[in-house]
């Protein structure tokens, strides 16, 4: 069962470095530099781990086949398009609902699992999932859409981004879980950091060529912003190591699930450090949510 600790570590990290673009996003950086500052200064970190863990065990780094490769790309854009989605969810809708809409990543990635890498749900899994879901569709109900009908309510701007970022995150979380499985190794770190080392390289690569591009000046932002930003580097690592490990050993969509565990996470940080205040069908929502994780945990 170490892989539910793991991801409540991850839900943890996770959520201090989404409080963290938060605050570079209101103003400092751009929702681009933001996405872009989260992996280009948790390179120089996850790379010294790797190299450093591989050198500690005295084994070779393990050869990377075509399908690694798929993979770990695919999935790690699909998770620079879904950081992008929620920082821009952030202008949206408060911090916490807003970690809370990207949750439908569970149900998504337990779909996708089962599609591409042919991972089961149990139906008590499942029913626990769902719980979450109704969860998150009744936080999708804002109130400024209160008198457009269904429609509306589920439709806004909010939610959809919420769901974009939650297929996306479904994309990499699949794809990172693919990738570990494809790394020639019975150690479960040595598969989660090597691939985790991989990924972000090309991710900090992708996103600067991308800003060099699109928005001339902000990678100097960027540069700028590194007293805080170094910190979202290091959240950053510490929880996509933590993902990634939890892939290793565990149906992706398990740990998604009980990853949601960040809600409570967010819930305190929008209250204690964004002085945000929540609606009682927003503190509904969340409590639905959260009892989804509950119950997951003691089902499995």
């Amino acid at each position: 069962m170490a892989w539910i600790f793991i991801s409540v570590a991850a839900a943890a990290f996770q959520t201090f470095r989404f409080m963290l673009q938060k605050h570079l996003s209101m103003g400092a950086l751009s929702a681009g530099g933001a996405t872009s500052a989260r992996f280009v200064y948790s390179v120089p970190f996850v790379v010294s781990l790797a190299l450093g863990y591989v050198l500690w065990r005295g084994v070779g780094v393990p050869q990377l086949g075509p399908v690694f490769w798929a993979y770990a790309l695919s999935g790690g854009l699909a998770q620079i398009l879904a950081t992008w989605c929620v920082v821009a969810l952030f202008a949206a809708r408060n911090f916490a609902v807003g970690i809370t809409f990207k949750k439908t990543e569970v149900v998504q990635t337990a779909i996708l699992g089962l599609l591409v890498l042919g991972d089961r749900v149990s139906v008590p899994g499942m029913a626990a999932i769902v719980l979450g879901l109704v969860g998150v569709l009744v936080l999708s109900d804002t109130a400024a859409s209160g008198d457009g009908g269904w429609a509306r309510r589920f439709m806004n701007r909010g939610a959809g981004l919420g769901l974009l970022s939650g297929a996306f995150f479904a994309v990499s979380a699949v794809g990172y879980r693919g990738a570990t499985l494809e790394v020639a190794s019975d150690d479960a770190f040595l598969r989660a950091v090597v691939s985790l080392a991989v990924v972000t390289t090309a991710q900090a690569i992708g996103m600067a060529l991308w800003l060099i591009w699109r928005e001339p000046g902000q990678m100097g932002k960027v540069f700028a912003a590194r007293r805080t930003a170094v910190w979202m580097g290091i959240t950053g690592m510490a929880g996509s190591l933590c993902w990634f490990t939890a892939f290793t050993l565990q149906n992706a969509a398990y740990v998604f699930a009980v990853g949601q565990v960040e809600v409570i996470f967010s819930l305190a940080a929008s209250v204690l450090f964004f002085r945000e205040r929540l609606s009682r069908r927003e503190g509904a929502g969340i409590a639905l949510i959260s009892a989804s994780v509950l119950l997951l945990v003691l089902l499995l």
